[in-house]
């Protein structure tokens, strides 16, 4: 995209709980028109960071910046132009899914109407139930029509596919793409690689509450090691190699290789690699 602007700056960013891990002295930016994976296990940091970077709790030292604006001084301003899911969203039970809806574009100010028809006929939203009649599935396609029928500028989604059926899941990334194409920003943390591999186009990685990576996706998987399988000695065999292939090309002479095949890890077998140093 031209005149590609920094949508999220994060430097040097701290968040203590007391004796309890938070995040450590974090920095990354965030590019517009991007789909940005955000990765870790539970206790990683990832909703922590995403809680600071709306503003809804205070980090201790560093600066955050969206959209070029201090959330500390800007918040208001800055999450008008959000759309911000939460990995469980609670609505009034007894409130009917239209009515939902419609408050959450009241408190933005806005008109959303012809967004949010849209939205819920791709995302076959029954407009007429109630909250409490609602499957898990269901409640999360209202939470996404909520986060996007304003056409924010940056969405932060925090799992957003648990409890969607594969063609939701399809027809929300196909949503997702069609607001970067016309310039939004995505922030996506999942613990759903395959999604990560398919829709985003760089990846952070988090652990301890300290970022291990900034990496576009296909740098995390062409990086480092190979998977090797081969069949060395009429012995089968397959496993991961991170030394040089000068070396390896070495250690095969003198044994019986009918068989050998050196291929790029899968980004999940990349992600696992940097949990085990």
């Amino acid at each position: 995209m031209d005149n590609q602007k920094t949508v999220i700056e994060i430097s040097h960013m701290t968040k203590k709980y007391g004796k309890h891990r938070g995040v450590t002295d974090l920095s990354l930016t965030v590019e517009q028109g991007k789909v940005f994976g955000f990765l870790g296990p539970n206790g990683a940091g990832k909703s922590t960071t995403i809680r600071a970077m709306l503003g809804f709790i205070r980090f201790d030292s560093g600066r955050i910046n969206l959209f070029g604006k201090d959330i500390r001084r800007h918040r208001e301003e800055i999450l008008a132009q959000v759309g911000y899911m939460p990995s469980e969203a609670m609505f009034y039970p007894a409130m009917k899914v239209r009515e939902v809806i419609q408050l959450a574009a009241q408190v933005r100010g806005v008109d959303c109407g012809e967004e949010g028809e849209m939205l819920c006929e791709r995302l076959q939203v029954d407009t007429e139930k109630k909250i409490r009649e609602l499957s898990l599935g269901n409640r999360k396609k209202v939470s996404i029509v909520c986060a996007m029928q304003h056409s924010p500028r940056l969405f932060v989604f925090d799992e957003p596919t648990s409890g969607l059926d594969p063609l939701m899941q399809s027809t929300f990334f196909s949503l997702v793409r069609e607001y970067v194409d016309q310039g939004a920003t995505c922030m996506l943390s999942t613990h759903v690689l395959p999604e990560v591999r398919r829709y985003c186009d760089h990846v952070a990685i988090m652990k301890e509450g300290e970022l291990q990576c900034v990496k576009a996706v296909t740098a995390l998987t062409n990086a480092g090691a190979r998977r090797i399988k081969w069949v060395r000695d009429g012995k089968r065999e397959e496993f991961l190699y991170d030394r040089d292939l000068n070396e390896l090309h070495r250690e095969l002479a003198g044994h019986d290789i009918t068989e050998l095949l050196i291929e790029e890890p899968s980004l999940e077998e990349a992600f696992i690699e940097y949990y085990r140093t």
